[in-house]
């Protein structure tokens, strides 16, 4: 499964070939955004992109980013909270044996 995860250009370069600056969750990541720039880079800034591997897939609006971060979020914690049932589910088959 592939995952973008959104993120807010915060700075550009002159143009498409120089890569941005995007934050996401509070840490600035470089991102090529030629897939996504179809004038002047400086007008990005302060759109939400969804990026994966390194690159702008999409511009979405903060709504759709919002609602995928909290998505996010929380399939993050339901991670946790399974894998500690598995651990401890692995724990008793070990001292069933």
């Amino acid at each position: 499964m592939c995952l973008g995860v959104p993120g807010q250009i915060v700075a550009v370069g002159k143009d498409i070939h120089q890569l941005a600056q995007v934050d996401v969750c509070g840490v600035k990541r470089d991102v090529n955004i030629a897939l996504i720039c179809e004038g002047e880079p400086a007008e990005l800034i302060g759109q939400w992109v969804l990026v994966h591997v390194g690159f702008a897939m999409s511009i979405i609006n903060e709504e759709e980013a919002q609602a995928t971060l909290e998505a996010l979020m929380a399939m993050s914690v339901l991670e946790h909270e399974v894998g500690d049932f598995i651990g401890i589910n692995a724990g008793a088959d070990d001292a069933v044996r």
